[in-house]
């Protein structure tokens, strides 16, 4: 059976990893991307590159997308010479980032009064899984939908969930870094309190992990306010946008969250001292500063 032909926007550390597994497993690709490096590196593996999103719709079968935020996505779907202007009947978008659900079903919709399907499939694990085809994937959508495209996202994940309607990936994922980057922000002031208070931070990580506080997350803390090691490679930035992503999806379902809220204005207020490029345990050092 022929393989769809994979039309890839967004070429970065993870995007750029999930193309090389593609391209490792035959499929061809039409790439795009602002870096010209990074596209540089997929043509010389054999993809082809195109220079507006209509014109890598119309040449590809599923069309892929792997950017940063909702608005990039709705720029290149709408946009004159956007995803929407060139996608074919019969094939399928599916956006890897983590976008807003409101969104994602709106351009589902539009796409959808095209004959083209849509499926919202954010990731989990890191770039390096990402080269091997070892991500987890939560995918969401019409069911016929996630079924054509099903075969390709086993080649890119070792765990492909599929969710519910379209939208409930973005809602899982958004869910679970609210949980997530809500307990490295909780943890990172436990050490700066008790650094504050004359309490030694290692002997309060040995005290809290002897209980049910006990977590890969309190690890990463201990990590960077202990040892001096930032390894959680996810970005004070991200966490801030994805934050501020959940507390617009609470909102749209008519409720609130005081505990989304004071995570999102830390992680705001340390993106603004300068501290967005460092990983979110980084966010320590704001709460040192706190007090001076």
């Amino acid at each position: 059976m022929t393989k769809p032909v994979i039309g890839f926007i967004g070429l970065g550390l993870m995007g750029g990893n999930m193309v090389e597994n593609l391209q490792n497993r035959g499929y061809q690709l039409n790439v795009m991307d602002l870096n010209k490096e990074a596209v540089a590196t997929c043509v010389a593996r054999g993809a082809k590159t195109v220079t507006t999103a209509k014109e890598l719709a119309a040449s590809s079968d599923i069309v892929m997308l792997c950017l940063t935020t909702s608005a990039v996505v709705e720029k290149l779907v709408y946009g004159d010479d956007g995803i929407l202007a060139g996608i074919k009947e019969g094939s399928v978008l599916v956006d890897f980032g983590t976008s807003i659900p409101s969104s994602t079903r709106k351009i589902g919709a539009d796409l959808a009064a095209k004959g083209a399907g849509m499926i919202d499939a954010p990731l989990g694990r890191t770039p390096a899984h990402a080269k091997d085809g070892l991500l987890n994937i939560m995918a969401a959508g019409d069911i016929e939908t996630f079924n054509k495209v099903k075969p390709v996202l086993d080649e890119q994940g070792e765990n492909v969930f599929h969710l519910g309607a379209l939208g409930a990936g973005h809602t899982t994922k958004l869910i679970n870094n609210f949980m997530g980057m809500t307990t490295v922000c909780a943890m990172s002031q436990a050490f700066a309190v008790a650094d504050l208070a004359g309490v030694d931070r290692a002997q309060l990580f040995d005290i809290m992990s002897a209980g049910p506080s006990n977590s890969p997350f309190m690890k990463f803390c201990k990590n960077y306010a202990v040892d001096g090691v930032s390894d959680l490679g996810f970005s004070i930035a991200n966490a801030n946008k994805d934050l501020g992503y959940f507390l617009k999806m609470v909102e749209d379902l008519g409720t609130e969250s005081k505990i989304a809220e004071g995570s999102s204005a830390n992680l705001q207020a340390a993106f603004d001292a300068g501290l967005g490029n460092g990983n979110v345990p980084e966010i320590f050092d704001y709460f040192l500063k706190l007090a001076k």
